[in-house]
């Protein structure tokens, strides 16, 4: 080998000192993570004082009213008159085999189904127009919705049956109707009654789905319009997916609001209409526990109602976890 020539030297295998005499650190171990310090349970430790609240608020009302459901409890356990007995199955016994629960159960089906399409589509409908107009209209538009939001349910009532009284009423005036009364028939009742609910309704579903709107990027929406797609085929095919998790929120919560219904109908019809024509389940309830005293059979309705919320509820959310949306 001459002078100049360079002598190669192997690179130190690993765990031997390099050339400096150091030899090299080995890899750190990484400290097991506590089950309290994982992601996973992080959300649920915020959310444990609600849930707490809510467990307390919650739970002990629907454990009483199951228990009531299957006991003997009228005005005379109430009084101390007799003693409360076990009554097993009896009560649903009975109301499954009453022909009016089951007449009322379909009416409060079809009148909650037609409230929610009507509330869905007249909220999403209103949604859109807010993207078109200009400040001064959409804060109108803002307010009187907030306005009809806001009030309460015994007064909107009061002022919905006013508004189409035949005497008194300015909309039958405008409508050449004459007296004719919007109360005393069951379907032009069930329509009154839908219209107040819509009314004190809509803004929730507006209200949202515009913000869901305004959380699409405008850029999407651009480009569809380009493309040349009509303002329903965007909605239907582009804004409409984008707002399907806000969508499915505001249908389970018309759902259960509609479903539920109690003093629209009670104001509006009476307590329910002639004869009991207009009778929806909330106020079928009422009369039960309430007017005739009957406290085990009102549970049982109400145990019912609860169970047809959940399992539509559960059913909604699985078919949309279907199309494959993480909620």
């Amino acid at each position: 080998m001459t002078a100049n020539s360079t002598t190669y030297k192997a690179p130190a295998p690993a765990g031997t000192a390099g050339a400096g005499g150091a030899r090299p650190r080995p890899p750190r171990r990484r400290r097991p993570v506590s089950p309290a310090r994982r992601p996973g349970w992080t959300p649920w430790l915020y959310l444990l004082p609600a849930l707490v609240l809510l467990g307390g608020l919650l739970v002990y009302p629907i454990h009483q009213l199951g228990l009531i459901s299957f006991l003997e409890y009228t005005q005379a356990q109430v009084s101390g008159g007799e003693p409360t007995t076990f009554k097993g199955f009896g009560n649903y016994t009975a109301l499954f085999g009453d022909s009016q629960f089951w007449q009322v159960l379909l009416a409060t089906v079809v009148f909650a189904a037609a409230c929610v399409l009507a509330t869905l589509m007249t909220g999403c409908a209103l949604a859109v127009l807010l993207t078109r107009v200009r400040a001064l209209p959409r804060l109108a538009l803002m307010m009187a919705a907030l306005g009809a939001w806001a009030t309460p349910a015994v007064t909107g009532s009061t002022v919905w049956v006013f508004l189409f009284d035949p005497d008194f009423g300015p909309v039958n005036r405008v409508l050449g109707l004459g007296d004719f009364s919007w109360t005393y028939g069951r379907y032009s009742a069930f329509a009154l009654v839908l219209l107040e609910v819509l009314w004190c309704s809509f803004p929730f579903v507006m209200v949202t789905v515009y913000a869901g709107i305004r959380a699409i990027p405008t850029e999407v929406l651009e480009a569809a319009s380009l493309d040349g797609a009509s303002q329903w085929r965007i909605w239907r095919s582009v804004t409409a997916p984008m707002l399907r998790p806000i969508l499915v929120v505001v249908t389970i919560q018309s759902i259960i609001w509609d479903f539920k219904v109690f003093t629209q109908i009670y104001v509006m019809t009476n307590g329910g209409g002639i004869a009991g024509q207009n009778l929806v389940l909330n106020v079928y309830a009422y009369q039960k526990a309430f007017a005739s005293s009957q406290y085990s059979l009102g549970s049982a309705i109400g145990v019912v109602m609860l169970v047809i919320l959940l399992a539509v509820t559960l059913v909604y959310l699985r078919l949309v976890r279907r199309q494959g949306e993480e909620l």
